[in-house]
């Protein structure tokens, strides 16, 4: 075996759950839970601190599934009316 070769492997995401079906679910367990969702997700995106999401109905893990450039990415093209 030759042990001075680099292996290399990629980890393809789960792309099977969309970014807004997780958001739509974070959002709904803040809700539920009496938290301002839109500060609460906010807080998150900007510190990368997951207890700015409640575990309330597996949300915590949810919103961790999307990363959070990605989901940055995703809130600005939809707002400039940009679709993929």
């Amino acid at each position: 075996m030759d042990i001075d070769k680099t292996m290399s492997f990629k980890v393809e995401k789960d792309n099977s759950i969309k970014a807004q079906d997780i958001l739509k679910q974070v959002y709904d367990a803040l809700v539920e839970k009496g938290y301002n969702p839109i500060n609460q997700i906010v807080g998150y995106i900007l510190s990368g601190d997951p207890t700015y999401i409640t575990s309330h109905k597996n949300a915590r893990n949810l919103i961790r599934l999307i990363e959070r450039d990605e989901l940055l990415e995703k809130m600005v093209k939809y707002y400039i009316h940009i679709v993929d």
